[in-house]
């Protein structure tokens, strides 16, 4: 259907897919391999509870996330990766700039052991967990934080700060 329409982009493996409709890592692997054999662009998203935060396997987590989809597809140039902390998406809380940056820096690093130096430099990877106009301008400015996944807080006036935020780097 999105391919029908005209829709270039699909989000997959969000949260809420993977906790309420129980989509596993290998589920959205395949769902990942099959969009690109369609012609459709992925933003695949990785990311882990409050629970698996304060155990300490936040890399554990979004590396088995990631590797599914690493196992099934050869070419990243149309894959964009989005870590979303489950424990912040709709909370109102936020990771802070260097606990993204910290995952963010994590992905690139797996990407570069596991897929290529290559894949893991130009593979964009954004941050999505309760980005708001107050907080946008420090985490974009994180060296390895490429953009930003934004769900409520697109519905609202502050949303033209967090897309001004996209120059931080540049300035």
């Amino acid at each position: 259907m999105l391919v029908n329409l005209g829709i270039p982009w699909v989000i997959l493996g969000h949260s809420e897919r993977r906790s309420l409709l129980g989509e596993s890592n290998e589920f959205v692997g395949d769902k990942v391999a099959y969009a690109l054999s369609q012609g459709l662009k992925v933003i695949a998203c990785v990311g882990e509870t409050l629970e698996q935060r304060e155990s300490g396997s936040t890399m554990d987590v979004v590396a088995a996330q990631t590797k599914a989809i690493a196992e099934r597809i050869k070419d990243w140039t149309n894959v964009v990766v989005a870590y979303e902390p489950v424990w912040a998406i709709g909370t109102g809380k936020v990771a802070t700039p260097d606990q993204a940056q910290e995952v963010h820096d994590g992905l690139r690093k797996w990407l570069a052991t596991n897929v290529s130096a290559e894949v893991a430099e130009s593979t964009r990877i954004i941050y999505g967990g309760s980005v708001t106009g107050a907080n946008c301008k420090e985490l974009a400015a994180k060296p390895d934080v490429d953009g930003f996944l934004v769900g409520g807080a697109s519905l609202k006036p502050e949303f033209i700060d967090i897309i001004n935020s996209a120059t931080v780097k540049s300035a």
